[in-house]
């Protein structure tokens, strides 16, 4: 129990530290809210990585992530962290990160429970994470950067580009973590499900919009990583 909740004080305080350089990095460096916002996501999923290793429940997950998600709300209300919060569109991104955390853990703890042939933390846990701090702001650089192929979903512009950067990355990530939990003796299988998590990732990142896919990213890769494994066992 002291363990636990001495590792709950470090995260929580990891998780200021990551606001706190983001703020300087605004406030004194003079940083673009849109680069330091992108820090913090991919700050973020990197610290969340350390929650199946550190923290033994989802109950402290809820208490770090329900924290954190009242500290962002509060800051919208009284409008501070503006290195998150100072840009020109409308985002709920912020705010949905942490749930998005904390169901992805749950989901991580559910299929260790139930031996779910992906339950390896590699796949249940830090590819969903993973996907959503690098794949996600990976896309929107390269897209804001290279916009070819520009198109609207709602008020949303998003590129060809960004989207094809997404696959790629997802693709490649999930490739490797398969590898990593033990299906180096199964190619087809790590290509065929790599393929399949990308793709469905993609699509839910492109149609999603206002910061929402801080939600259907990872809701959209656990569901696909389920039905992977489902075809693989019948198959």
């Amino acid at each position: 129990m002291k363990n636990e909740i001495l590792n709950t004080t470090i995260l929580a305080f990891a998780f200021l530290m990551l606001f706190a350089l983001a703020e300087l990095l605004y406030h004194r460096f003079r940083v673009r809210a849109e680069l330091t916002r992108k820090l913090v996501h991919f700050g973020t999923g990197v610290l969340t990585l350390l929650f199946p290793v550190m923290l033994n429940n989802h109950w402290a997950v809820l208490f770090l992530c329900a924290s954190f998600a009242l500290i962002l709300i509060t800051s919208l209300r009284f409008n501070f962290l503006k290195s998150i919060n100072a840009i020109d569109r409308k985002s709920h991104g912020s705010i949905t990160y942490p749930l998005a955390v904390f169901c992805t853990y749950c989901f991580y703890e559910w299929s260790y429970s139930w031996h779910f042939h992906f339950g390896s933390p590699l796949l249940s846990f830090y590819l969903p994470v993973l996907t959503l701090a690098i794949c996600d702001p990976l896309a929107a650089l390269c897209g804001k950067r290279w916009p070819l192929g520009r198109y609207t979903i709602g008020s949303e512009t998003k590129s060809l580009m960004g989207s094809s950067v997404f696959f790629v990355s997802a693709f490649i990530l999930c490739f490797v973590l398969c590898r990593g939990a033990g299906f180096s003796e199964y190619p087809h299988i790590q290509f065929t499900s790599s393929a399949f998590v990308a793709l469905l990732a993609t699509l839910a990142e492109g149609l999603s919009k206002k910061g929402l896919d801080n939600i259907f990213i990872p809701f959209t890769v656990m569901p696909a990583l389920y039905s992977a494994a489902a075809f693989w066992a019948q198959n």
